[in-house]
This record gives structure tokens, C-alpha cells and sequence, in this order.
């Protein structure tokens, strides 16, 4: 899955202009995209690492780092936002030569995969959109204290608190790792710059308007962890009245990490989700 003795990093390609670290693996004639979330700290690496083996057993998987996040490079310069990210991510299928893949999609990589969606269906193959940002809500706060976010073990602690449904996955060590992944030169600098306080508006600027999304024509699966105190599940509800051709499921006591906390259910599910005809 990686090409050097740590794990987070891959191998690296120009993507619209950014060096991005992603992660590779499986073959098959059939791409799949794992777009990760916003957490301080975060890596494809950290977000997929339970969910690329299984997705690889039967296609071809890409998982990127945005820029501004991971080991992938952050300009001087660069505005961060939904258009760059998006932009990144289409540049990376261009750089691999990958005409279309489908999407996979956590809480603001969701927000990508829908503006990719809206902007590039022909490169869209079918949509898994999970504890998916993409539509209007009121912040909450456990999305605020992500955003949020100043280094130390102690806030981070704090933040990892508002992922998970169960305590058990929550424990110092995770908290260590996490920490230190969110203070290596140049992550907290970059991180701290993206969601500055008053937050509500970075929700609202990570939305893709209605009328495009009821347009998209895409499979669309939707995935939510029923006890998400970072991403409403009501945004979930909403995101299936507005895809013509979105299943929703909903997974009890699961926070807003299903693929970590309920990652048997959730690998079976976009398996078969991406193999059915």
C-alpha cells in the first residue's frame, strides 16, 4: 500500500499544480477514490487504512492527501478551500490517467465528491457519501472543537472524544499518535489557517447548491453513524431526498467514524454497493 517504512506516506504526483501524497493499491479495471476528512492531524493513511485491504481485494484504490493536509505539499499561498480540493482531486485522475472512478467520501471529503460530482459527472462513477458535509446545517459543536482544534495532547484528547461512539476506541495512545501526526512542520500552521473562527461560514462554503445535487444522476450510497456529534445525521436524510438514486444506511451506536467503528459493516457495504451492476 506504501512505498516507504511510514506508512502515511505513498507516492507522490503533481495534481493541478500541488505534489500529492496518495496511497495505491489492488488493480482491477475499476478505480475507487477515498477522499478523507478534516480532522487536525488527519491523513488518508489515518482515515482509510481499515478500508483499503478490503476495497483492494477487487479494485483499484486511490487515496489522496488534500492539500493543506498529510504529506502532501501546502503552497505558500494556496487558498484552501472546496474548489481547490476538488480541483486537486481531478487533477490527480488526470495525472494517473484515470478517466473515472467512484467516490468514497468522509464528512468534508464527502463535500468534495459532491462537488466533483456536480462539476464532472461523466468522471463519476457511483457516490458512498459518509457522515457527508454537502449541505446546509448549524455547526456543532463537536464540529466547532474540531475546527477548532490547538495543538496539545490534552485538546486533542478532547477532540478525538467527539469522534467515536465508544470509549474504547478513544484511548491515550490514539490521542499520542494523533497529536504528534497534527504537530509535525507545518500541519498546525496550515490546519489552524483553514477554519477560522466565526466557523458556520467554512459549512456553508462547503456546500454544493440543491438544484445541482437533485440533478446528479449517480448511485449514490449514504452512510451515518446514528450517535455523529460532528456531522448531523439530519444532513444524511437530506442528502437521500435529494439524490434521485441514494440508499441510506444508518449504523446504531456509531459516531462519526463508521468506517473505524463499524468497519466489517461498512467495507461489506461499499464492496457490494461498487460490484452491483
Amino acid at each position: 500500500m506504501t512505498t516507504t517504512e511510514k506508512p502515511e506516506i505513498g507516492q507522490s504526483a503533481e495534481a493541478n499544480g500541488i505534489r500529492t501524497n496518495y496511497l495505491e493499491a489492488g488493480s482491477g479495471d475499476e478505480t475507487v477514490l477515498l477522499i478523507h476528512g478534516s480532522g487536525p492531524g488527519v491523513t488518508s493513511y489515518a482515515n482509510w487504512r481499515l478500508v483499503i485491504p478490503s476495497l483492494a481485494e477487487n479494485f483499484h484504490v486511490v487515496a489522496p492527501d488534500m492539500v493543506g493536509f498529510g504529506y502532501s505539499d501546502r503552497p505558500e499561498g494556496v487558498t484552501y478551500g472546496l474548489e481547490t480540493w476538488a480541483d486537486q482531486t481531478v487533477g490527480l485522475m488526470d495525472t494517473l490517467g484515470i478517466q473515472k472512478a467512484h467516490l468514497v467520501g468522509n464528512s468534508f471529503g464527502g463535500a468534495i465528491a459532491l462537488r466533483i460530482a456536480a462539476q464532472h459527472p461523466d468522471r463519476v462513477g457511483k457516490l458512498v457519501l459518509m457522515g457527508s458535509m454537502g449541505v446546509p446545517f448549524e455547526i456543532t459543536e463537536g464540529l466547532d472543537r474540531v475546527w477548532g482544534y490547538e495543538a496539545s495532547f490534552e485538546n486533542m484528547r478532547s477532540v478525538l472524544d467527539v469522534f467515536a461512539y465508544s470509549r474504547e476506541l478513544v484511548n491515550d495512545e490514539l490521542a499520542k499518535v494523533r497529536y504528534e501526526g497534527s504537530i509535525q512542520p507545518g500541519f498546525q500552521e496550515a490546519f489552524s489557517s483553514m477554519f477560522p473562527a466565526p466557523r458556520q461560514r467554512w459549512v456553508e462554503a462547503m456546500t454544493t447548491p440543491e438544484e445541482e445535487i437533485r440533478k446528479l444522476p449517480h448511485q449514490t450510497l449514504i452512510v451515518h453513524g446514528r450517535e455523529d456529534k460532528v456531522i448531523p445525521v439530519s444532513n444524511s436524510y437530506k442528502l437521500e431526498e435529494l439524490i434521485e438514486n441514494a440508499d441510506l444506511s444508518v449504523f446504531s451506536k456509531c459516531g462519526h467514524w463508521s468506517m473505524i467503528e463499524r468497519t466489517d459493516d461498512f467495507n461489506r457495504q461499499v464492496r457490494d454497493f461498487f460490484l452491483k451492476p
